[in-house]
Order: structure tokens, then C-alpha cells, then sequence
């Protein structure tokens, strides 16, 4: 690992634009957490986005001596493809919208309200399932480390770092394993740091070409996942 800084940005020098470099999210999260622990040192709270943010949090948590949770948060997804969003909603209802994007695939004010509609119901289960129903802590003044398994568009990161910010944390950083390197320097401009090992650009963008095994994981991953760690 060859750790170098640009602006708000760290990354790994050798895992610049590179492919399948972790073998799966908890080598990932492993890693990740060795260059967050060499970078802040410590933090008050991970939060981890799922459900392929949990173990590559836990992980960060683990390294940083941190306090770990789950912040749900959801993309806003376009009606005729369900892979692909315009926007992402927040726990506490709050949710922001690409209004270029949008308008430009002709989403009306409705396709978007029915949208949000959709996800806050998503997030409702998820909470209920994974974190109890319990409702989310103050951060006021806290350093706050926000873990996905990778940035693709950003919309859901973007929304993770709005509600962090609505609960006064004093730092927020970002920490993935691998990002898209124009959604990272936009969100850079919204938080104090971003560590992410492997930056890769370009017109084409998956989060699991950086994984040699990728899964998408379920509430029984993630359950096992959180009773493992106890």
C-alpha cells in the first residue's frame, strides 16, 4: 500500500485504475481500515451503508476502535430501470434529486415523489430488520466515518453525508474501497476527508469490477455479519 493525498482525497497509488484488486468486501474492509487507522488514527463512529457497506465497516470500525452502526440509506431508482437511480432518500425522510438527469429522462414530479415513497418503505424494513426500529443518535461534534463498498454515481453517499450533517457531526469522512473519480471529487467538496484505495475514472463504472468475488448480500448476510461481531 502506497498511501498519497490530493487535496481532501487519499488513495492508494498502486491500486490507481486497476481491476479485481480485493478478493471480497471483508479483504476490502481489512485493507481500507489499515489505511483509515494510518490516516486519522481513530474516529467516534463508523456508519456503514448496506447492505455490501456492513462488512467492509465493520472492519473500518474494528481498525479504528470506533462505535458501528448501519445508516440506511436508499438510491432513488428510475421506474423502467430498476439498476439505475437519479437521486437517493435519507432515515429521516430528507432526499435529494439530479434534477438535470431526471427531467432529462422524463420523470415527472410524481415518477419522483412515487419514487421516494418507495424507498422510505424500504427503509423502514431495513431499520426494522437490522437495527431494531431504533432511531439514529445526535453526532453533534463527533469525527464520523461513512463506509459503502464502493462510490458509483454517489447519490447515496451524497445522502448518507446530509444526514450526518443534519445531526451536527463535527468531521465527516468517507471511506470506500473503490470509487469513480468525478462522483469522489464532487463529494469532496461536501466532507472533511476521503479515503479511497482504488480510484478508477472513465466512462464505464461498476463497483464489483474492483472484487474477484462479488455477491449481492441479504438480510441473513448482513444478520450474521452483526452477530458475528456481537
Amino acid at each position: 500500500m502506497k498511501l498519497s493525498r490530493r487535496g481532501n482525497v487519499v488513495y492508494d497509488e498502486e491500486l490507481l485504475g486497476k481491476f479485481h484488486v480485493f478478493k471480497d468486501r471483508l479483504h476490502a474492509g481489512k485493507l481500507l481500515g489499515e489505511a483509515c487507522r494510518s490516516v486519522l488514527g481513530g474516529a467516534d463512529y463508523v456508519l456503514a451503508v448496506p447492505m455490501g457497506g456492513v462488512p467492509v465497516g465493520l472492519m473500518v470500525s474494528k481498525a479504528l476502535s470506533s462505535k458501528f452502526d448501519i445508516l440506511i440509506c436508499r438510491k432513488l431508482l428510475i421506474p423502467w430501470n430498476r439498476e439505475a437511480g437519479f437521486g437517493a432518500v435519507s432515515p429521516d425522510g430528507s432526499y435529494f434529486v439530479d434534477e438535470a438527469f431526471a427531467r432529462s429522462i422524463g420523470l415527472s414530479d410524481r415518477d419522483i415523489q412515487e419514487a421516494v415513497e418507495e424507498q422510505l418503505e424500504e427503509i423502514r424494513k431495513r431499520n426494522e430488520l437490522l437495527r431494531q426500529g431504533r432511531g439514529y443518535p445526535s453526532l453533534e461534534g463527533l469525527r464520523v466515518v461513512l463506509v459503502d463498498d464502493g462510490v458509483a454515481a454517489g447519490y447515496t453517499m451524497t445522502a448518507a453525508v446530509e444526514f450526518v450533517k443534519s445531526r451536527k457531526a463535527g468531521e465527516v469522512i468517507i471511506a470506500v474501497p473503490t470509487g469513480c473519480l468525478d462522483p469522489l471529487l464532487k463529494l469532496s467538496r461536501h466532507v472533511d476527508l476521503i479515503v479511497c484505495l482504488n480510484i478508477r475514472s472513465g466512462p464505464w463504472f461498476a463497483v464489483a469490477d474492483a472484487y474477484v468475488e462479488w455477491r449481492d448480500l441479504d438480510y441473513e448476510d448482513v444478520l450474521n455479519l452483526l452477530e458475528t461481531r456481537g
